[in-house]
């Protein structure tokens, strides 16, 4: 078994500054490095990397239906412990994010019991953070 080790993201964003406000001051992510041209971030303990790129070049995104809900795809995130989901959540809704799907319990009282939400980023990359009742369901059968 490999020891979890954080990963590394890099993501493209037409608009670099709204970008860089965005994980910084909304989800309150850590500025690490930066150029003219990207920026680095600590995303919630792993490597995130915004790449300025021109809108006429970032690719298009599809959905698909989960428990009747249109799940954005691509999308990229993080799983969050079940307190941190609940106060990130409270917290983005008090920003008044709009969410593609708004927080809720996928499961509700069932093994495998998670909260879920999706929102996209200010240049339209989709973000979904979850969180399991119980962890040890993460990558179970």
């Amino acid at each position: 078994m490999h020891k979890i080790q954080p990963f590394h993201l890099a993501i493209p964003v037409d608009n670099l500054e709204e970008a860089r406000m965005f994980y910084r001051e909304t989800l309150g992510c850590e500025e690490g490095r930066s150029s003219d041209h990207w920026v680095d971030f600590n995303f919630f303990g792993h490597q995130l990397v915004i790449h300025y790129k021109d809108a006429s070049e970032t690719r298009n995104t599809g959905s698909n239906p989960v428990d009747g809900k249109e799940v954005p795809i691509p999308h990229f995130g993080v799983v969050l412990t079940w307190e941190t989901f609940q106060d990130l959540s409270a917290e983005l809704k008090n920003k008044q994010i709009d969410f593609v799907i708004e927080p809720y319990i996928r499961f509700e009282g069932q093994v495998g019991e998670q909260a879920t939400m999706f929102f996209k980023d200010p240049c339209g990359n989709a973000l979904e953070f979850k969180a399991f009742k119980n962890i040890d369901q993460l990558f179970a059968k």
